[in-house]
């Protein structure tokens, strides 16, 4: 498996397959390309149907346009077989004679097809049980495994990447108006967080994991700078519930970290194992594996076992199973926004559920991570980021 880093991207919303992967895409197509004359983008499948709503005409736009003229070609009924997220680059001299193509895929969580990273291991060991087996022989934790195989260097980033999703919590809760895009939905983080604090203690717990979820998914909506874990559309299920823990329980950040660390791991699993793209395999390897990632979290900082921390996760992942990906217009709204508050409260559960158990059951997070993979191929295109079926047809028709 590749490093954690990947998991963890810092980098502008609102989509982290169809926005910061294009951007990425342009600017490496750029590099090679810097004399053309004009440029012309084909996006194809789930990228074209949704890309507009997901700004990913304005993320290739913003790169290419400063040095030629550019043009984007949309075809969302045409899917490239190697993945739903294609989209081919194209330098023109000044005939329009193509000087050099370059066809590459956003494969989730703000990666490319052909990134230098996928190629370069950093994990001897690819699934949950196999580490898990290495951690309990040892005596270590998850956190440990994943200091030994990627060096005391990814401290320093993980530290960034807390320092990054606290900023984007404060900006949210601080903001307010409508989210672009046209739906008229308002930002409800700060009236979230004063609601939260006029509440009763059980209220006042699960409002505040609501304010920090909202906080986070808002400026991700609004084009904002956020933290991928693993994704954008999920990006606000991770940090709401760490900075939770950290508020309530003086959390150090040495902890918060090495919670970082092992939810990472979670996610580098699923990743590899299965999918992150919302267009492959539907919202469950979005919003399930924020939720998994957050559960593994929080258990380890309530003092869970390894057997603990791996079945928070599992039921994380487990409880969304199926979950289909239809944002209405496209956009990284509804019903996403939702999604990201109710699954840090899910993965909160999740681990006060482990913690009281003794960490043993059925169906470990390996089978569960193989279920959401073949669900995710079952499932009908329309209910993978094409926003043609589910939610979004039933909004556009009830508008019509």
């Amino acid at each position: 498996m590749e490093s954690i880093k990947y998991i963890y991207r810092i980098g502008q919303g609102p989509s982290s397959s169809h926005t910061m992967a294009p951007r990425r895409a342009a600017q490496e197509f750029l590099k090679l390309t810097p004399d053309a004359a004009a440029y012309k983008v084909t996006l194809y499948g789930s990228l074209a149907a949704t890309g507009k709503g997901h700004l990913t005409d304005v993320a290739i736009t913003e790169v290419l346009s400063k040095v030629a003229p550019m043009t984007i070609e949309w075809r969302p009924n045409e899917v490239l077989p190697q993945h739903p997220n294609g989209m081919k680059f194209e330098a023109l001299d000044e005939h329009s004679a193509v000087l050099r193509s370059w066809t590459t895929f956003s494969v989730g969580g703000g990666a490319l097809s052909d990134d230098a990273a996928a190629d370069a291991d950093v994990y001897n060991k690819n699934t949950l049980s196999e580490i898990q087996e290495w951690c309990q022989s040892r005596g270590y934790s998850f956190w440990e495994y994943v200091e030994q195989c990627e060096g005391p260097e990814i401290w320093t980033y993980l530290a960034e990447v807390w320092h990054m999703m606290q900023k984007a919590i404060k900006r949210g809760l601080d903001a307010e108006g409508v989210l672009p895009g046209g739906l008229g939905v308002r930002r409800k983080a700060g009236d979230y967080y004063i609601h939260a604090q006029n509440s009763v203690r059980q209220l006042y717990n699960r409002g505040l994991m609501y304010s920090f979820a909202l906080a986070v998914i808002e400026e991700n909506a609004s084009g904002g700078t956020i933290v991928t874990a693993p994704t954008c559309g999920s990006c606000g299920v991770l940090p709401a519930v760490l900075y939770y823990m950290k508020e309530q329980f003086n959390i150090p950040e040495s902890r918060i970290l090495r919670a970082l660390a092992t939810a990472g791991l979670f996610g580098n699993v699923v990743k590899h194992n299965a999918s992150i793209s919302g267009a492959q395999v539907g919202c469950q390897g979005e919003i399930g594996v924020a939720c998994a990632m957050a559960a593994a979290a929080t258990c380890q900082l309530s003092g869970g076992s390894i057997s603990q921390i791996e079945y928070a996760a599992e039921m994380g992942l487990e409880h969304h199973l199926g979950l289909t990906c239809d944002p209405v217009c496209g956009l990284v709204q509804i019903p996403c926004i939702e999604r990201n508050a109710f699954a840090a409260t899910r993965a909160y559960d999740a681990s006060t559920f482990a913690m009281f158990s003794d960490g043993r059951h059925r169906v470990p997070f390996d089978n569960v991570v193989e279920a959401m993979r073949e669900t995710g191929h079952d499932l009908p295109n329309l209910y993978k980021e094409t926003s043609e079926g589910g939610l979004a047809k039933t909004y556009q028709d009830s508008h019509n």
